[in-house]
């Protein structure tokens, strides 16, 4: 079953990738020119359903540093910290789990330079006590962004998250999260 989630994953990651790709085919070479490059800092909030037991809601809030190498393409760093609420699970009782994400990410406008496509991967070190295992986090995402808001869906893989599956034991699970953000140029 590990193998199927890592296919997944490596599907996820290669769809954002040639996205990316035919989004740079549909730059032109002077758009750019004027574009003032630089920083900028964003702080976010992200509810998320989780696809997997003992969870089924998560909640998260982000802060993200994002470089505009160009008015499309930017790279970003994001942390913050992310909560898997638990319910109990065939009378079987469960606990939440936190994890705080270190993610790297490249995004790619198209489309009027609002809409984007992202990619991001990373860690995610647990914070609850009783689990050690640190996560590889992978995340691409589709969103809108303008100077200030930015509005983005993403879909977030975590490796190993423990959870129930068929009344089984595994690790990884994943969750789509809606991400709120306001952001500023430093």
């Amino acid at each position: 079953m590990k193998l199927q989630s890592v296919k997944k994953l490596l599907m996820s990651l290669a769809l954002v990738l040639g996205v990316s790709t035919l989004v740079s085919a549909q730059d032109t070479a002077g758009s750019d020119a004027n574009y003032d490059k630089g920083f900028r800092l964003g702080f976010g909030v992200s509810p998320g359903y989780v696809f997997d037991d003992p969870y089924g809601f998560a909640l998260g809030g982000d802060v993200r540093l994002q470089y505009d190498f160009s008015k499309r393409y930017s790279v970003t760093l994001t942390t913050g910290y992310d909560h898997f609420f638990a319910d109990d699970y065939n009378n079987i009782p469960t606990r939440d789990l936190g994890m705080i994400p270190v993610k790297a990410g490249f995004k790619a406008f198209f489309w009027e330079d609002q809409f984007y496509v992202m990619g991001e991967a990373g860690a995610a070190i647990p914070v609850t006590k009783g689990y050690d295992d640190v996560s590889a986090v992978l995340s691409p995402s589709i969103g809108w962004a303008n100077k200030s808001f930015d509005l983005s869906l993403r879909y977030e893989y975590y490796s190993d998250v423990p959870t129930i599956r068929n009344n089984d034991y595994r690790n990884g699970t994943g969750q789509i999260a809606l991400r709120f953000a306001y952001g500023f140029r430093l």
